[in-house]
């Protein structure tokens, strides 16, 4: 359930451990900026998540909150910058449910992200949507289908890269419909919405809040890779109303480079709790397609196991892999 009152209970929720605690004042770390690497363009959803935060984070610390965008290699560019930067806490990955799914693809990456990164804090749950352009023979998920199999391999759908979250989303429908599709990557969820919305490609697997400009353009929003309906966006009908089984969501949060000390992470993590507990924040987040999630660190390691698995399970089945 959404709305005020789940607002409410998220809030109270949140913020009860720290209703009397002050940004200023609480000694040592952070003594100067902190930088949180976005490692998609901006207007992407990990991007909106991060600037919805930036001032209540920033106002927690008493310290500036700089959001730094490094593109490419579905996240992977940005996520080696952050492993490589001192473990002091002042540079921090802000990324989505890609951090689970990409190792299992690529072999060649330059760092192991598992060994690389501590999890401080989860931040967001949504599910994506797969919307097509204007002009499209179809305006719902059935006839895109249909499409799909009366041109095998031609349909062409974008994801902000290869192996991104959005691209297992894409196989796991292609299994779930028996169909084949030509996958696009883009360096993110804007980047998607921009080319579906000038037509230069049939669909795309991005977030509600980045595809809105390609809606705005004609695009049509045909399906949610929730399990359900969200109660925000009753318009959009699951996949899995057509294939039952199908569910896969993204999700947004924080790590910091391994061997960060315990006190920093702590204080991200109080942070991030406090922002979280704003109904401003929450409201926008609700806006964007995103619900709050359990900041909680192990509550959030589990979420990354479970998807690391089931990355593993999609990969076993289609035999994707990338260098």
């Amino acid at each position: 359930m959404r709305g005020t009152t789940r607002r409410g209970i998220v809030t109270a929720a949140l913020a009860t451990p720290f209703l009397a605690q002050r940004a200023a004042g609480q000694g040592g770390w952070p003594e100067r900026s902190v930088r949180l690497v976005v490692p998609y363009s901006a207007g992407g959803v990990a991007d909106t998540i991060a600037r919805i935060l930036q001032a209540k984070v920033a106002e927690h610390l008493g310290q500036s909150f700089l959001i730094d965008n490094r593109t490419g290699a579905s996240g992977a560019i940005g996520a080696q910058a952050v492993a490589t930067s001192p473990a002091d806490g002042y540079t921090l990955l802000f990324e989505g449910a890609t951090f689970a799914t990409l190792p299992e693809v690529r072999r060649d990456l330059p760092f192991d992200y598992a060994a690389a990164f501590a999890p401080v804090a989860q931040v967001t749950t949504q599910p994506y949507i797969l919307g097509i352009r204007a002009g499209f023979p179809a305006n719902d998920l059935a006839g895109f289908v249909a499409e799909a199999k009366r041109r095998p391999g031609e349909v062409t759908y974008g994801t902000p890269g290869v192996a991104h979250i959005g691209h297992f989303m894409g196989e796991a429908l292609q299994l779930a419909a028996g169909i084949r599709l030509e996958h696009v990557p883009f360096r993110g969820g804007a980047d998607v919405a921009r080319e579906l919305a000038a037509g230069r490609i049939d669909a795309g697997i991005i977030s509600y809040s980045s595809l809105r400009p390609a809606v705005e353009r004609g695009a049509t929003l045909i399906a949610s890779t929730a399990g359900r309906r969200q109660a925000s966006l009753p318009q959009i009908p699951a996949i899995a109303e057509t294939f039952p089984g199908y569910e896969l969501t993204s999700w947004t949060g924080v790590f910091a480079p391994a061997g960060t000390p315990e006190a920093a992470k702590q204080r991200i993590s109080q942070a991030l709790r406090s922002a979280l507990a704003d109904t401003d924040v929450q409201r926008r987040m609700e806006a964007a397609g995103a619900d709050p999630a359990d900041p909680d660190p192990a509550a959030f390691a589990a979420v990354i196991r479970r998807d690391r698995e089931t990355a593993r399970r999609i990969v076993q089945v289609t035999g994707l892999r990338v260098g």
